[in-house]
């Protein structure tokens, strides 16, 4: 059990809900069945909307596979055998889901956050822009090409002369009676190699990469870490401390 900064955390099945945003923040042990945590995720969203569940955010890794969002065009599906491929139901398009990403699903009551799609697509944006920061990280967002993408000025430029850009962290939500679900994605550590098996987003100029492709030693303890104390300051600045 880690205390930080008067919220908890708890490795594990047993829920803690923040004292400080009123938030349940779930650590899942080991790698979690995607149909299972969809299935669980959905009854929590169902619970937040009638207003007899905590909003929660909950931090896992799956084992290897592809999502396919509701954008998602089956050319991308390059490898359709290599990994399970899950229909997703969020917005975007194929993704990469394994070991070594750290998965975050987000359910949060946007009736009492700010019905503005858009606006909340940005703060997750802006919350892993200020988390990848404490790892000396510039990530950035892109006009056309939701998620975060970082610049490597030690590859080589694109044919059209532009520096190389790299997602690293994904982001796909949607919603029910205005509570999201769903959420967004950082690599930490995966098997780049296993994005082969899909155009990730549907963006063919474009590679991904990660906290260790980019030569920092960072482990899911030192990110969920940041992640929890950056929410407060995106989501909750007023109770950020």
């Amino acid at each position: 059990m880690r205390y930080v900064r008067g919220a908890m955390f708890m490795q594990g099945n047993h829920p803690v809900t923040t004292h400080a945003t009123d938030i349940e923040w779930r650590i899942l042990p080991g790698l979690s069945d995607y149909a299972a945590t969809l299935a669980a995720m959905e009854s929590r969203v169902a619970g937040i909307a009638a207003g007899s569940a905590p909003e929660a955010i909950w931090l896992l890794e799956h084992p290897p596979l592809y999502t396919a969002g509701t954008s998602a065009n089956p050319a991308d599906l390059v490898a359709p055998d290599r990994f399970p491929v899950h229909v997703a139901g969020r917005g975007g398009q194929y993704t990469y889901h394994g070991p070594g990403q750290r998965v975050v699903y987000v359910m949060l009551d946007l009736n009492r956050r700010g019905r503005d799609v858009r606006r909340f697509v940005c703060k997750l944006e802006d919350w892993v822009i200020a988390t990848l920061a404490e790892f000396g990280i510039r990530g950035e967002r892109r006009t056309g090409r939701v998620g975060v993408w970082v610049t490597r000025p030690d590859k080589s430029p694109t044919p059209d002369g532009l520096a190389c850009e790299e997602k690293i962290a994904a982001i796909g939500i949607k919603l029910r009676r205005w509570v999201s679900f769903h959420g967004l994605s950082i690599n930490l550590e995966p098997d780049l190699g296993h994005f082969d098996g899909i155009i990730p987003c549907g963006i063919h100029a474009h590679g991904v990469t990660s906290l260790v492709d980019l030569g920092l030693p960072v482990t899911m303890d030192d990110l969920d870490l940041a992640l929890q104390r950056n929410f407060r300051s995106v989501f909750d600045p007023a109770q950020a401390s």
